[in-house]
C-alpha cells in the first residue's frame, strides 16, 4: 500500500511541476521510447540472470506491493506460538510436539498464529530445528551454529531479487541515453525541416533521457531498496526464533527463553516486558 502512495507521489510531483511550467503532456508520452528502454532493460535483464535469479525477482516484484511487514502484532504471534511450543515440551517432552512439528498445516497450535503460518520459510524454520533437537544430540551451540548457516542461506537467496533489481535500476540512464541518441539520429534525417518540426523531434529525444533516469531513481531503484528492506526483516525475524531455541534448548525455562528471544526484535517492533506478560497470562487463563 505504501508503495503504492510512494509511486504516485513521485510522478504527481513531477507531472504537477511540469504542469506548473505550462508543459504539455503530450511531449512527454512517447510509447517507442518506453518500448526501447523498457524492452532493452528486459532483455538486459534476461541475458544477466540465470533461471532461479528470474524466477525469485519475478515473484519479489508483487511482495513490493503487498503488506508483509514485520509489525509488533507479527513478533507477539510469533513469540506466543514460541511459548506454546516450550510449554508443551516442559509439561510432556519433545515427542508431544512431534505431530505439530510434521504438519503444522493441521496442527491446532500452528493455526492460532496466522501471521506466522502465512509464511512457508518461517514455519519450515521452525520447524526443521525442532525436528533437528528430535533427532539428534546436538549441543546448543552446534544448534546455533547450524541455524546461522540455515540463515545465511536464506538470506542470500532473500537478496538475489535486490541484487538484480538495482543492476537494471543503474542501467536504465544509459538505456535513456540510448533512446534519445535515436530521437537525435530520427532528428537529423528532418534537418531540411522548419524549426518547429525540430524543435518537437529534439524533445521527444530527450525524453528517453528523461524516461531512463526516473524510472532508474523513481521507480526500479527504490523497489530493489524495499526488497533489500524486507529480506533484512525477515532475517530479523528468523534471528528471533534462533535466540528462542537456542535458550530452550540450554536448559532455560519457556518464559526466559521467550525473554530472551523478545530482547532479539528490533527496538521499534519490540513488544514491553509487561505487555509480554499479559499475552501469556492471557493464554495460560485459556489452557
Amino acid at each position: 500500500m505504501f508503495a503504492i502512495i510512494g509511486i504516485c507521489a513521485v510522478f504527481a510531483a513531477i507531472g504537477l511541476g511540469y504542469l506548473m511550467e505550462h508543459g504539455h503532456f503530450s511531449v512527454l508520452f512517447q510509447p517507442a521510447e518506453l518500448i526501447i528502454i523498457g524492452g532493452a532493460a528486459f532483455g538486459a535483464f534476461i541475458i544477466s540472470s540465470p533461471k532461479k535469479v528470474l524466477s525469485l525477482t519475478l515473484k519479489s516484484i508483487s511482495k513490493v506491493f503487498s503488506s508483509h511487514e514485520k509489525d509488533q502484532k507479527a513478533y507477539v504471534e510469533l513469540l506466543l506460538l514460541l511459548n506454546e511450543i516450550f510449554y508443551k515440551v516442559k509439561r510432556e517432552g519433545f515427542l508431544a510436539i512431534e505431530y505439530d512439528i510434521d504438519n503444522p498445516d493441521s496442527s491446532e497450535v500452528f493455526k492460532k498464529y496466522p501471521t506466522v503460518v502465512s509464511s512457508s520459510s518461517t514455519v519450515d524454520f521452525i520447524c526443521d530445528n525442532f525436528r533437528t533437537i528430535i533427532s539428534s544430540n546436538m549441543t546448543p551451540h552446534e544448534l546455533e551454529s547450524m541455524m546461522e548457516t540455515d540463515m545465511t542461506a536464506q538470506e542470500h537467496d532473500a537478496m538475489i531479487p535486490s541484487t538484480a533489481l538495482t543492476k537494471v535500476a543503474d542501467g536504465l540512464p544509459a538505456l535513456g541515453i540510448v533512446a534519445a541518441v535515436l530521437g537525435v539520429v530520427l532528428t537529423m534525417g528532418k534537418i531540411s525541416e522548419p524549426p518547429e518540426v525540430l524543435g518537437h523531434s529534439i524533445a521527444s529525444a530527450l525524453v528517453g533521457t528523461f524516461l531512463g533516469i526516473l524510472l532508474s531513481y523513481g521507480l526500479v531503484g527504490p523497489m530493489a531498496t524495499h526488497l533489500e528492506n524486507s529480506a533484512q526483516d525477515h532475517e530479523a525475524y528468523l534471528n528471533v526464533i534462533k535466540t528462542a531455541i537456542v535458550a530452550m534448548a540450554s536448559g532455560a525455562a519457556p518464559q526466559a527463553a521467550v525473554e530472551s528471544a523478545r530482547r532479539a526484535i528490533p527496538g521499534t517492533c519490540r513488544p514491553g516486558f509487561n505487555e509480554l506478560n499479559e499475552e501469556i497470562k492471557s493464554w495460560k487463563d485459556n489452557q
